[in-house]
């Protein structure tokens, strides 16, 4: 079986979810932060990954991440999403790793099957795996064998880029869509989605949105 990486860049705790700032107050959306990426990185250790690798430049985020066991490195973090995603590939190309995992912290209902479904995906090397956001607009879990095979550019509207993408160099894409994996939280509305779940799992980030009164 092909050796997977989890490669989970967190941008921080302190101003996350501004979007979000309607609705929740900065350290209430900072709370919010840190229970999706708890609940993130439980699933994550549930799952067949061979090891965990957190891209931080965050303190706090960093010793969360190493109460799971997770590999903490700093190449990249404060540059963005993308550029935090290929400096982990860029490590663990170098270190021979066969495949890479790359998650976002804010998929709170992943959960390990989830993630097993889209290990269980990938190929030999050359192989590309992608699991959707719900709207079919980002690239949730994004699996490259090796972990280079193919560029890779994240934001509002990368899921069908990086399907392009992945034609462009030969590589054939397999898709895996996870519910859990699907439903990101950026906007009020994945608020209200997270919350008309049903049925409830017994997630943190759940529990602290229903402690908020929403």
């Amino acid at each position: 079986m092909t050796e997977v990486w989890a490669a989970i860049p967190v941008k921080g705790l302190t101003g996350a979810k501004q979007r979000l700032a309607a609705l929740l107050s900065g350290e209430q959306r900072e709370a919010l932060a840190a229970a999706m990426l708890k609940d993130v990185l439980d699933a994550v250790a549930k799952s067949r990954v061979a090891g965990i690798m957190v891209n931080t430049a965050d303190p706090r985020s960093a010793a969360l991440a190493r109460r799971y066991g997770a590999r903490v490195v700093s190449e990249d973090a404060c540059a963005g999403h993308t550029s935090a995603v290929l400096g982990m590939g860029r490590l663990l190309s170098r270190e021979g790793r066969s495949a890479m995992v790359a998650l976002p912290g804010d998929i709170p209902l992943m959960t390990g099957a989830e993630l097993n479904a889209v290990i269980a995906a990938c190929g030999e090397a050359g192989s590309f795996v992608i699991a959707p956001a719900h709207d079919e607009l980002g690239s949730n879990a994004v699996l490259c064998t090796p972990p280079d095979v193919i560029p890779l550019r994240f934001g509002d509207d990368s899921y069908f880029p990086h399907l392009e993408a992945a034609r462009r160099h030969g590589v054939e894409p397999r898709i895996v869509r996870a519910p859990g994996i699907g439903l990101d939280v950026d906007h009020p509305a994945d608020l209200r989605a997270l919350l008309a779940v049903r049925p409830r799992r017994a997630i943190r980030t759940i529990a602290l949105l229903e402690s908020m009164g929403l």
